[in-house]
């Protein structure tokens, strides 16, 4: 109904809107039904017959001699004097009714504002468990109304994600702990039979490849835990330097870059964001490991950081190497997915779980992630996170 309106109006004023429209018709029509009552009233309301019996002077200085002028006269004197009173009973009227209008919206406006109080509790209240806490709740007070109906079933709800989360916590804690404890083992156990210079050359060999078959599990559950903990929305965030992130992640890739003999360059703009260090230090990660892991022997990889229109950080990440296919482009991000043609065997390019860590964090973190084609080939890493 308030399609037409340049503006999209709250409940408030929506709310506003119905009471004081509502008023406001009662209004016209209470008008008008008085205006047609007391016009039948003066049309009832006759003079007696008189007669005449003489001669009569009108205020104006008209003589009357007869007595069907004087029956025009006062018909006509008193219809004069109803079309006054009517159209002065329905000036003050419509002013009265003007004033009582606006004194019906101003109060439509704060009675709005108080029935929708509760409702602005739970949103605040909402907000707060988005951005911080979920242990908070609204506990509404009052009458057992729909709107105590609504916060107590969103108290329930939050009740319920809260164990929820609780118990994927300990699982993941869990998980970590059982899956790790037996993959140190086996690779400390191959490390000392390995060190023992009386070792055969087949069982050296053999040793190496289990030693990088368990080094291969012990990534792959490290990106599986991490991913199930980046699933969730960050409740706890810090303003951190985006390029102090960046260039730590750097310093871990220039060794491994120079192995693969591929030039790294960075230009660091300080460009504070919002979030958690260890998780933004992981995305710049991931996203250096795969630029590198992924390049031709002389390509390079660049690294940028800035503050971007919005209050927001950028990371910019670009390399050369393989030239990527657009419609490979909205796969790269899932788990154990690569680019068709990559060497699906080699454990040092990773397990596939990187970019999916990426845009897990990314998600955490509210931002945004685009991956663009250079032309050339290699692919260009866009990374938007939020200020604090």
């Amino acid at each position: 109904m308030l399609a037409w309106l340049p503006f999209r109006p709250t409940i408030r004023i929506r709310l506003t809107l119905l009471y004081g429209g509502m008023f406001l018709m009662a209004g016209v029509v209470l008008l008008l039904l008085m205006y047609f009552f007391i016009r039948q009233a003066f049309q009832g309301a006759l003079l007696p017959p008189l007669r005449l019996s003489g001669q009569v002077t009108t205020p104006d200085g008209t003589a009357i001699t007869s007595q069907a002028a004087l029956d025009r006269y006062i018909d006509a004197f008193q219809t004069n004097q109803a079309n006054l009173a009517l159209n002065t009973l329905l000036r003050k009227s419509l002013t009265v009714l003007v004033c009582l209008a606006v004194i019906a919206f101003i109060a439509g406006y704060a009675m709005a504002g108080r029935v929708l109080r509760p409702l602005g509790r739970i949103t605040r209240t909402a907000r707060e468990v988005a951005s911080s806490d979920l242990h908070r709740r609204i506990e509404l007070d009052g009458p057992d109304d729909e709107l105590k109906e609504l916060a107590d079933t969103f108290d329930d709800m939050l009740d319920r994600l809260d164990r929820s989360f609780d118990s994927q916590r300990r699982f993941v804690a869990n998980a970590s702990h059982e899956l790790r404890t037996p993959l140190a083992i086996n690779r400390t156990l191959l490390e000392v039979q390995l060190s023992d210079p009386g070792v055969s050359a087949d069982l050296q060999q053999l040793g190496k490849t289990l030693l990088a078959t368990n080094e291969r599990s012990e990534q792959l559950v490290e990106g599986l835990l991490l991913l199930a903990r980046s699933e969730n929305e960050l409740t706890d965030r810090r303003a951190v330097e985006l390029s102090e992130v960046a260039g730590r992640a750097l310093e871990q890739t220039r060794s491994e870059a120079e192995r693969r003999e591929v030039e790294v360059r960075a230009t660091l703009t300080p460009a504070m964001v919002g979030g958690n260090g260890v998780l933004l230090e992981r995305i710049a990660l991931n996203l250096l490991q795969n630029a590198v892991r992924y390049n031709t022997p002389g390509g390079w990889v660049e690294i940028t950081t800035a503050l971007v229109p919005g209050n927001a950080g950028e990371l910019v990440v670009s390399n050369t190497g393989p030239v990527v296919p657009g419609y490979e482009l909205e796969h790269i991000f899932e788990p154990f997915r690569r680019v068709k043609g990559a060497d699906r065997t080699r454990s040092d390019k990773g397990v596939g779980l990187g970019l999916s860590i990426v845009r897990s964090v990314v998600r955490a973190h509210g931002g945004t992630i685009e991956a663009t084609p250079r032309s050339g080939g290699g692919l260009t890493m866009r990374v938007r996170i939020p200020g604090p």
